[in-house]
């Protein structure tokens, strides 16, 4: 395992459209390896190909116990919303609130090709769609929530 250059924020790759992963293979394991590495290195939850500068449709996310590598994901489902801070590891000091889904369900495959499926709530959604926007070139703060946030009693 490597650890390798988290792509920053200004580079062009991440404003790409990632292209479908077709080859399940070492490479794709040590490429999957690699970015498990990285993320964890750089204590984030999540890491996307082009955040790697690979435009292929692979992502990891990690949160507490939870991991999956999510290859070509496709978001089936989601339910509720949540409003919350996000940051990136691609985007040094910058963080804002973003709306998500509270409940994903996610279809992808797995290194060894196998189609899966997970259900997942709160942090772990949001990292999951975090993570498969970067597969069609989109970045968090795009998404920038400018609504009145209502505080819990």
């Amino acid at each position: 395992m490597a650890i390798r250059d988290i792509v920053k924020d200004g580079d062009p790759i991440l404003r790409k459209t990632c292209r479908p992963v077709e080859v399940f293979d070492e490479k794709l394991a040590k490429l999957l390896d690699d970015m498990r590495e990285t993320m964890r290195k750089a204590e984030g939850v999540g890491l996307a190909g082009p955040q790697v500068g690979i435009l292929r449709r692979v992502a990891v996310v990690e949160v507490g116990d939870f991991y999956v590598e999510l290859i070509n994901p496709v978001i089936v489902e989601t339910d509720g919303e949540q409003i919350g801070y996000e940051g990136c590891l691609s985007v040094e000091g910058k963080s804002c609130n973003v709306a998500r889904p509270n409940y994903v369900k996610v279809r992808y495959f797995n290194r060894n090709g196998v189609q899966m499926q997970a259900e997942c709530e709160e942090l772990t959604a949001r990292a999951i769609c975090h993570e498969t926007d970067h597969l069609d070139g989109i970045l968090f703060y795009d998404k920038e929530y400018k609504g009145k946030i209502k505080k819990k009693r």
